[in-house]
Parts: structure tokens; C-alpha cells; sequence
């Protein structure tokens, strides 16, 4: 009984850890996508600005 008891113990701090690191991974991925985000605007900007500059120039094939 000792050692199932032990093995409980064992696998509710797996969890417990467990639990804790998935939590933290959805911050950082969160965090990432707002960041991403934020870079798609400012990239589309970034684009609306270069082409009032210079509505003269042909647009590359990359976009």
C-alpha cells in the first residue's frame, strides 16, 4: 500500500508540474501571436507608406 501511495504522491506532482508548464506555455504563445499581430499591422503600414512614396513603382512579385 506504501508504494501505491507513493506512486499517487509521484503522479500528482507530474501533474501539479504539468499543469503549471502547459499554463505557462499559453502565456508565451499569447504573447507571441499578439506580437505577431502587431507586426502584420505594422508591416501593412509599413507597405501603405512605401506606396505613397512612390506610387510610380511596380509592385514586386513577393507581395
Amino acid at each position: 500500500m506504501e508504494n501505491f501511495n507513493q506512486r499517487m504522491t509521484d503522479l500528482e506532482m507530474r501533474f501539479t508540474f504539468q499543469e503549471e508548464l502547459i499554463e505557462e506555455l499559453n502565456q508565451v504563445v499569447t504573447d507571441c501571436n499578439l506580437q505577431i499581430q502587431r507586426l502584420i499591422r505594422e508591416n501593412s503600414s509599413l507597405k501603405e507608406m512605401v506606396r505613397s512614396l512612390a506610387p510610380e513603382l511596380p509592385e514586386s512579385p513577393d507581395e
